[in-house]
């Protein structure tokens, strides 16, 4: 269909554009309006004739008719012959001229048609709402297992930050804990150090047994933390697996953030922008501001209103704030704590800190806090070369190295 009405459009686009050159080179050209009135005066005698003869006018009637009309006859035949050799210089078109055009004609067109060939999809059947909802479908159900995009994609290129020994001996004594008796809290804490240190299997591990542990015991988030890790190790892809842990959180908590931002994510990975555009729209105008999943949604989601048949769609301003900090739950969990429990969460976090900064960089407060944290731990050393750095970074900026310079005085290194 859509060849047709492509083909009809160009045929008449060619012929608008033709049609008026072909007239001026055979000389014909369109009547002026005397010429015109010469015609309509001389058709409204022949119907005063004809009137006159059926007896639908007198003679008295049809002699004043007669005379009016002949008389602005008269006056249209002067006008005509009056524009005649005005309009008789004008010549259309010589034969090269005519031929060049045209053939400057054939050209567009088929230059048009062959770009389109290259370009777009000329032998792509049309695609009906129903036959896109059946391809989308069909692609969801195709999807491999955890396994198999384990195993498609291999282990992973990026090296495991490195960590403090401390650290690391705080780690075996948790693993050995929790292999001997486990529990929640220990069992969440080893997930996170697990994964911060690159060990994702050992991460997902550790979530595997918490949500078998006792039923309830899991939370929205321990689910959704396992599907993370599973995506991450799928490639991005989210499996069957992972979507079920996803089901889970979201049947838990179905406001949960990240459980919906991973929801939309999977539709739109299996052809169904309209689902994700529903779910990431109302986690983008709920927020909150500096929430971590609001910059990827705010990346996309113009194409997705488009692809989601709502172009005029208009996102909220983007809000400003700080990333959120530890919530109520995380603080009291802190507090709860063995001193080695707490010990290996602080040296985790600031690890943590020190690897996101010497990877994706950051502002002058989270290097002055990573100073001060390695300060605390007693790696005065390590906080002076982190100080270093980040004056390095920062020299053009006077606010942040008077922040650092601070940061470096409570640290006692200055």
């Amino acid at each position: 269909m859509i060849w047709i009405v492509g083909t009809a459009l160009v045929a008449i686009v060619g012929l608008a554009l033709a049609a008026p050159m072909w007239r001026a080179r055979a000389g014909l050209a369109a009547p002026s309006g005397a010429a015109r009135d010469v015609a309509v005066y001389r058709d409204q005698l022949r119907g005063i004739e004809a009137d006159a003869a059926a007896g639908r006018l007198g003679a008295e009637e049809a002699a004043r008719l007669r005379a009016e009309v002949g008389r602005r006859l008269l006056e249209a035949d002067r006008a005509e012959r009056r524009a005649a050799p005005a309009a008789a210089p004008a010549a259309g078109p010589g034969r090269l001229t005519l031929g060049l055009a045209l053939a400057g004609l054939a050209v567009v067109l088929a230059g048009s048609l062959a770009l389109y060939a290259r370009l777009g999809a000329p032998d792509m059947p049309d695609a009906p709402r129903s036959a896109r909802l059946e391809a989308a479908q069909q692609r969801y159900d195709s999807r491999p297992s955890q396994a198999e995009a384990e195993a498609e994609v291999g282990p992973s290129p990026v090296p495991a930050p490195q960590a403090p020994q401390d650290f690391l001996d705080l780690m075996e004594q948790l693993r050995t804990r929790m292999a001997e008796t486990p529990e929640p809290r220990g069992l969440r804490m080893l997930a996170d150090y697990e994964a911060r240190l690159g060990n994702l299997a050992a991460a997902q591990d550790a979530f595997r047994r918490l949500i078998a542990l006792e039923p309830g015991a899991a939370t929205a988030d321990d689910h959704v933390g396992l599907a993370t890790l599973m995506i991450e190790t799928a490639g991005g892809l989210i499996t069957p697996e992972a979507e079920a842990e996803i089901d889970a959180a979201l049947a838990r908590d179905m406001r949960h953030p990240q459980a919906r931002f991973l929801k939309g994510l999977l539709y739109g990975q299996t052809g169904r922008p309209d689902r994700t555009f529903e779910i990431w729209r109302g986690l983008l105008e709920e927020g909150p501001p500096g929430a971590p999943w609001l910059a990827p949604i705010r990346q996309s989601i113009g194409e997705l209103a488009w692809l989601a048949g709502n172009p005029g769609y208009q996102p909220p301003a983007a809000g400003t704030g700080a990333p959120p900090g530890p919530d109520a739950s995380a603080v009291a969990a802190a507090e709860a704590m063995s001193p080695e429990e707490r010990a290996a969460m602080i040296a985790g976090m600031v690890a943590g800190l020190e690897d996101r900064l010497a990877r994706e960089g950051g502002s002058a407060e989270e290097w002055a806090r990573l100073v001060t944290a390695l300060s605390v731990q007693g790696e005065a050393g390590r906080a002076g070369t982190i100080l270093a750095e980040a004056r390095t970074i920062f020299a053009e900026d006077a606010a942040a190295l008077a922040t650092l310079a601070q940061a470096a005085r409570d640290a006692g290194l200055e």
